[in-house]
């Protein structure tokens, strides 16, 4: 987003356009496209607060990774939840499943990065939210995919 606000009046077969639609959007249910937006945004803040980190102290990591699973890993994969328990089911372009994905990778990276652990995670939208689906807790289900901390 270029932070335009302008919004077009250009009209296509019967589509206006808010200056927002990308061309795959036109035709598609409005409710889809709605949720496409809210991946772009996530994906893009996860991004943006991936390129902007700078590791905690030692004694700040719990606090930083909690805010990465909540504030991060929670929202993105609470959206994929909805989408596939709501009324209908979301159909998510290409294009918003690899974003999807990378939101909740570059979040799961952070937390583990919040303990200085170094690696990049691959883990897909399902298995983390099938995960949270069992264990009710976003700060258990970025635990246990990635491991860090080590629990006794």
């Amino acid at each position: 987003m270029t932070g335009d606000t302008a919004q077009s009046t250009r009209v296509d077969g019967g589509h206006r356009s808010n200056g927002h639609d990308r061309p795959d959007d036109r035709g598609r249910d409005p409710e889809h496209v709605r949720f496409g937006e809210r991946v772009r945004s996530l994906a893009a803040a996860a991004r943006r607060e991936r390129d902007q980190f700078d590791p905690p102290p030692e004694s700040a990591a719990d606090e930083r990774a909690l805010a990465c699973a909540r504030d991060g890993v929670g929202p993105v994969v609470s959206l994929y939840i909805e989408a596939r328990t709501g009324g209908t089911m979301v159909e998510f372009t290409s294009e918003e499943f690899r974003l999807l994905q990378r939101a909740l990778n570059d979040w799961l990276t952070l937390y583990a990065r919040c303990y200085g652990v170094e690696f990049d995670t691959e883990f897909t939208i399902r298995e983390a939210a099938e995960l949270l689906l069992r264990t009710h807790n976003v700060v258990d289900t970025a635990q246990l995919l990635t491991c860090v901390p080590e629990r006794y």
